[in-house]
């Protein structure tokens, strides 16, 4: 017997009971804001560890987890080992060790991921193995000293921060297709906002081309510039686009390119690896699936609108006549993307032995659309169908169909298409467009701002894009990682795949 009230692990009774009244307490007062700074908090200030949540219980021996007191400290002698060298916060956030993505924590001296913080975590052990001392919680921002466990207090940490999680102000965004001025990263590259290379992993480049026009469209960039616009939605792919966009036109990046890492990673995940890393994937399918994932995640309500639709969605008038009905049939169907049909290339070559690379122009491929033009089409009934475009959207996207599939080979139709890369007038395309609504001022003319090409055979060709930077009208090539500035008569010489045109302002 050690006594006339039971003693477990070394705690009594009473000391048990004290403590869980109050752990209780604690858990009726609602937590603090997540990420709240402690700027105004003094060096040995004592303050409670509210955001660790080690999993390491045995580390506390009987201690409840919030009454942990860290001290707070202005100063620490180990900030002048931090390396912001080799510092990259594009890839997952899960531990190196464990794999687990709960209370992860960086080394700023040698860049891996860790968890937790008490005595038997990996971030604590790896503090006295590798003599590493600095840490940032990746989820609060906060920086703690191991394995002393204070917080450090620094402004000088605070570009680490700014590179974690970029932040843009509601006015800074307004300025961003202003700003001329290059960026210089921690490692010597020079660097455009909104014009960094995206590292492709492994045959992603239909998703780099992808976002690179995806960042040209400014309603939908200065949407996702600002978290607060989409903080009620819970999806991941929706959370992990906004980061992507914030780094991309991050004018404080310490390299001169970004990883979409986590982002392919929560595409994977959204689609059930319909496009995954190590695949290649065609843009146009891609695109069409993110902007109606996004438009479904972001949507508050079942008829709510989304900056997708604002943004892309147009709307057709489909009448359909069958053969020996002499009905017809017509409806109202809205569009994100227009298919555009190439006609069929030659068969025969010319005396020089080569193939002839037939040209149209787009004005030819939009007559489509003027609800005069019979497109026959065999499923799922023979039909003849008829098309015009009853609201324009301010953003038209155009898709060339370049690619068939048939029982053996997949065929690639190398037609060029002349198309206009300014002043793109749509009422002299599709003379039926309707007139704006009295008293509304609505422009028929379009600019081009994003053209994504490919090049080389159907199988083994890659993709590219064009895209022109606003703030000085200046056109730039990407793939993957080679940006660089190009003529505009090299944008239409180009095979396009898909476009995006933005409409004037009046």
């Amino acid at each position: 017997m050690k006594g006339e009230r039971e003693v477990k692990n070394g705690v009594s009774e009473d000391e048990r009971e004290v403590k869980r009244k109050r752990v209780m307490e604690r858990s009726d007062s609602p937590p603090p804001p997540l990420g709240e700074g402690n700027g105004n908090k003094v060096r040995g200030e004592v303050v409670d560890d509210e955001d660790d949540d080690d999993d390491d219980d045995e580390a506390s021996k009987g201690r409840g987890k919030h009454s942990r007191h860290v001290e707070v400290r202005r100063d620490c002698p180990y900030l002048d080992t931090v390396n912001r060298q080799v510092l990259d916060f594009d890839f997952e956030r899960f531990c190196s060790v464990s794999l687990s993505n709960l209370n992860v924590y960086a080394c700023l001296v040698c860049g891996k991921y860790f968890q937790g913080r008490s005595q038997k975590s990996h971030a604590y052990t790896h503090s006295l193995e590798a003599g590493h001392h600095v840490y940032i919680n990746l989820l609060t921002e906060k920086v703690y000293c191991l394995p002393d466990s204070y917080e450090i207090n620094d402004p000088s940490l605070d570009d680490i921060r700014h590179v974690l999680n970029p932040r843009f102000s509601r006015a800074q965004v307004e300025e961003l297709d202003k700003n001329r001025q290059w960026s210089r990263a921690l490692d010597g590259s020079d660097y455009l906002p909104g014009m960094v290379g995206l590292n492709n992993i492994q045959k992603t480049e239909f998703v780099n081309v992808t976002i690179q026009s995806l960042m040209r469209v400014t309603p939908l960039r200065n949407f996702f510039l600002i978290p607060e616009n989409y903080q009620h939605c819970k999806s991941p792919l929706v959370h992990r686009f906004g980061e992507l966009t914030r780094k991309i036109w991050h004018a404080r990046n310490f390299k001169g390119q970004v990883s979409p890492h986590e982002f392919l990673q929560a595409v994977m995940k959204a689609s059930k690896k319909r496009f995954r890393i190590g695949q290649q994937s065609d843009p146009v399918e891609f695109m069409s699936w993110l902007l109606n994932t996004l438009h479904m995640d972001l949507k508050t309500s079942k008829d709510a609108s989304s900056i997708i639709h604002k943004c892309f969605q147009g709307e057709l008038e489909v009448v359909r006549e069958y053969q020996g009905n002499e009905n017809k049939e017509i409806s109202r169907m809205p569009f994100l993307m227009l298919g555009l049909d190439l006609p069929p290339p030659p068969l025969f070559k010319d005396v020089m032995e080569k193939n002839i690379i037939p040209q149209v122009a787009l004005f030819d491929l939009l007559k489509k659309f003027d609800g005069e033009t019979v497109t026959e089409v065999v499923r799922p009934k023979l039909a003849r169908m008829r098309y015009r475009i009853t609201k324009s959207p301010p953003y038209l996207m155009f898709h060339m169909v370049r690619f068939k599939k048939n029982n053996f080979f997949k065929e690639k139709n190398p037609t060029l298409v002349n198309f206009p890369v300014k002043d793109m007038e749509l009422r002299d395309y599709i003379p039926s467009l309707p007139r704006a609504p009295e008293g509304e001022k609505v422009c028929s003319k379009y600019n081009l701002i994003a053209n994504i090409v490919h090049d080389g055979k159907p199988e083994d060709g890659y993709f590219r894009v064009f895209v022109q930077r606003k703030s000085q009208e200046l056109w730039y090539e990407m793939q993957d990682l080679h940006v660089a500035e190009t003529l505009p008569q090299m944008v239409e010489l180009s095979e396009a795949y898909m476009q995006i045109y933005e409409q004037q302002d009046e």
